[in-house]
């Protein structure tokens, strides 16, 4: 399952993508994770690991880098036992001070998570949504 968000930050390009690819500044702006944990590699760097601990619930996932194209592109892998969520961010220039960000995600689903997948999608798009609008508003007070 596919999901596409995008929306114009009032930040500039470098700035907007430095603070997406920051895994320590993520408990800032995403409320729904208690903690981020390095497990491998220099945080943010390409092939480096952290473990998003969430404060409900009890799926852990575990983030890697697969590249790091900073102002442009960051790529991230988010693997639990349930699920495993490709995510891609770009970040397209509008002005010297806007820039559009898109972030994509792609979910697969183990076991039988896969049919509660097909029932989910409504609810992953809208917390999809939810994290990019605080990304928004977090990069756009940290400016």
């Amino acid at each position: 399952m596919k999901d596409v968000v995008d929306l114009d930050v009032e930040v500039p390009q470098e700035r907007l993508s430095e603070l997406m690819a920051d895994p320590a500044r993520t408990t800032e702006w995403m409320d729904d994770v208690e903690r981020c944990e390095a497990v491998a590699g220099v945080p943010g760097t390409p092939g480096s690991q952290y473990r998003l601990v969430p404060r409900k619930g009890s799926i852990v996932f575990v983030a890697t880098v697969l590249s790091r194209d900073v102002p442009n592109e960051l790529r991230l892998a988010l693997e639990s036992p349930q699920a495993s969520v490709k995510v891609t961010s770009r970040f397209v220039p509008l002005s010297a001070d806007r820039t559009r960000l898109i972030s994509e995600e792609v979910f697969t689903f183990r076991g039988a998570f896969k049919i509660v997948g097909l029932f989910t999608r409504p609810a992953i798009h809208k917390a999809h949504r939810h994290h990019i609008e605080a990304f928004k508003r977090f990069a756009e007070r940290e400016r």
